[in-house]
């Protein structure tokens, strides 16, 4: 492998900026080329980096000398996208939340990938948050003590022209509702802090919206330590976004989380202190995490430091989201160790994935 990490985008939409920014920034990277299937998406980035715009990606990875390519498309997607460019062109991978929404397709996703001598890093950004890291550590120290209850409460707004914008949206197949798209960072920090769900049992509606997906899920879970925790995660608030938390109550104090991407320390009752020190101002939710993401990508790559947040950890999540909508497809609890997947969530609809797919005869 090179000195310099060379990295390719696939798929140029809002969160690919949030790529470019780190990788054409920290020293080690270079950002080579980007794709979309609408090069428009992409020409800013190109216009300002001096980099080639594709729209098929085999033709960009045969043109390209490329080491890692960060998969930025559809959810649904990321599978088959993931899939290919491994097999294909043996290439590291970069891919954005959610990895898979099909539980199935994650072992599928990794054995491919210690086959062809590959990594697959998923993207948590949130993870870097100060605010999160001052939590997580006060809890592995000990100092909180025994934990008893952790809460996601994710109240935002998206009415139907959101789902209106693009044929993916508010699909089973390609997108998921209100807990994957909206709450899977938020319910990635719950596990992160709180550690495994033992049990979880659910439900979900779509109230306000004409979707197949919900806009409104709540769900109430056990943890392997004993600590019990409640998710209420929901699209359907009016007029516009209010509220983002998280909260941990221990034996010794309470903290809660909130901002834009659980990135302000609103309340920290073992250390008030860590408030301030801990918090950050963010521009949008997407926040500065990325940086740090591909840092410690580097670090593995070129110096054998195995990232933090590893395929494994990028599983976690993806594993609770679909014991939770299993728990509200069948009205009843689900174990987390039953390994069963939702009956919904990543099914196939090839009419609509076949608008994504690109030729690689193109």
């Amino acid at each position: 492998m090179s000195k310099i990490l060379r990295f390719a985008l696939i798929g140029c939409g809002r969160i690919a900026k949030n790529h470019v920014g780190p990788l054409t920034e920290i020293s080690g990277v270079k950002l080579v080329a980007l794709c979309d299937l609408i090069p428009e998406k992409a020409q800013s980035h190109a216009d300002k980096y001096g980099l080639p715009v594709y729209t098929n990606y085999h033709t960009m990875l045969r043109k390209e000398e490329v080491d890692v390519v960060c998969i930025l498309t559809p959810s649904g997607m990321h599978p088959m996208h993931a899939l290919d460019v491994i097999t294909r062109y043996r290439k590291h991978l970069v891919i954005e939340k959610p990895m898979a929404l099909a539980w199935g397709d994650l072992a599928k996703m990794k054995a491919i990938a210690d086959e062809c001598g590959v990594k697959i890093f998923p993207v948590y950004q949130n993870r870097y948050n100060k605010a999160v890291q001052k939590v997580r550590s006060d809890i592995i120290s000990g100092k909180l003590g025994k934990l008893a209850l952790g809460t996601v409460r994710v109240r935002w707004c998206r009415p139907q022209s959101y789902y209106n914008r693009d044929p993916w949206r508010g699909t089973w197949a390609m997108d998921g509702g209100a807990l994957t798209n909206q709450g899977i960072h938020y319910i990635d920090l719950l596990q992160y802090l709180l550690g495994d769900v033992e049990a979880v049992t659910a439900r979900a509606a779509t109230q306000l919206v004409n979707v197949e997906v919900e806009d409104t899920a709540v769900a109430t879970l056990k943890f392997k330590n004993g600590a019990l925790g409640v998710i209420e995660v929901t699209t359907a608030a009016r007029p516009t976004d209010f509220e983002a938390s998280i909260s941990v109550l221990a034996e010794n104090g309470a903290a809660i989380l909130s901002g834009i991407a659980c990135n302000q320390l609103n309340t920290y009752t073992l250390d008030p202190t860590a408030s301030s020190a801990c918090s950050e101002e963010f521009l949008d939710a997407y926040g500065l995490g990325h940086w740090q993401f591909f840092r410690d990508l580097l670090a593995d790559l070129q110096e054998s430091k195995p990232h933090p947040i590893s395929f494994v950890e990028g599983t976690r999540a993806i594993r609770l989201l679909n014991a939770i909508y299993l728990s509200a497809e069948d009205k009843r609890e689900v174990y987390l160790d039953e390994g069963l997947a939702s009956h919904n969530l990543g099914r196939p609809d090839l009419k609509l994935s076949s608008l994504y797919e690109t030729s690689p005869e193109s």
